[in-house]
């Protein structure tokens, strides 16, 4: 009965050593690859972190007829099925005391009490209603144009563009980095934020995945061998707080809603970009 139990444990043992010839060998040989791998600087094609930076809306969009008029049925709705408020049964209740009084059914100590009436509170919150004034929806900024203010389009994503010089060439594109060994992309694209000119603006970034990708050739002038283009890797950001001082307000940026895009991007640079991004 040992035998067949020895040979087993033989087999189990050869087996073991052939498993680990084969991962020894396996981690040796991706050793070397990762060794032997060619490092970015031997790429022609540079990489950049670019920032998607978004000021969310500051305020709803206006109704359109459809929505006001199912906003209307649901209001009449739920005031059909629900219940009275505190308000409106202390409003009941006066009302019957009230009643009740002028059919002499108090006393005059009754009478005498000072009580703070319903429709007293009523009247003083419609002279507060009177008083209250909305901001308006159209600023200055939308009068005017200015697409270097962040008070604009309050209703819309706005999303910043910068004028960056490419060759000889002026161009608009979103902010971006070269990336540096050593760093993420995110971090590049975090450091882009960080080294824009007289900004105090604050952001959070949305993940640590890129949300699109752009490629392209430099122009011929600024060609090489060794330098052909740039691999573009977009990371979204929401802008919390801060802006541009007025110093750095000079026309090397705006801020722009998605249907304005194609008055400065690049028909191919466009395209990217509108594929990640949203307005609703």
């Amino acid at each position: 009965m040992a035998a067949p139990g020895r040979r087993a444990l033989l087999m189990v043992a050869k087996a073991w050593r052939r498993f680990e010839g084969v991962w020894g060998s396996g981690v040796g040989s991706r050793s070397l690859s990762l060794a032997a791998s060619p490092s970015n600087s031997g790429s022609p094609w540079r990489l950049l972190g670019a920032l998607c930076l978004q000021r969310p809306p500051l305020v709803s969009k206006p109704l359109t007829p459809l929505q006001e008029e199912m906003a209307a049925l649901l209001q009449q709705i739920e005031v059909e099925r629900s219940l009275y408020s505190d308000h409106e049964l202390r409003a009941l209740d006066e009302a019957q005391r009230l009643a009740k009084r002028k059919a002499d059914v108090y006393g005059e100590e009754d009478e005498e009490q000072d009580i703070l009436l319903v429709q007293d509170l009523e009247d003083m919150w419609e002279q507060k209603f009177l008083q209250f004034k909305p901001g308006a929806r159209t600023t200055d900024a939308d009068k005017k144009n200015d697409r270097t203010s962040l008070r604009r389009k309050l209703d819309r994503n706005l999303v910043l563009l910068v004028k960056e010089k490419l060759g000889d060439e002026d161009v608009w594109m979103l902010p971006q980095a070269e990336w540096q060994p050593g760093e993420t992309l995110r971090g590049t694209a975090e450091r882009t934020l960080a080294t824009l000119p007289e900004n105090n603006m604050e952001a959070k970034f949305l993940g640590n995945a890129p949300c699109g990708h752009y490629k392209f050739k430099f122009p011929q002038a600024i060609r090489t061998e060794s330098t052909l283009g740039a691999k573009v890797f977009f990371f979204k950001a929401l802008l919390l707080t801060g802006d541009f001082s007025q110093a750095g307000k000079k026309g090397n940026h705006v801020w722009v809603s998605k249907d304005e895009l194609g008055d400065y991007l690049k028909p191919k640079y466009l395209a990217q970009v509108r594929r990640f991004l949203l307005d609703l």
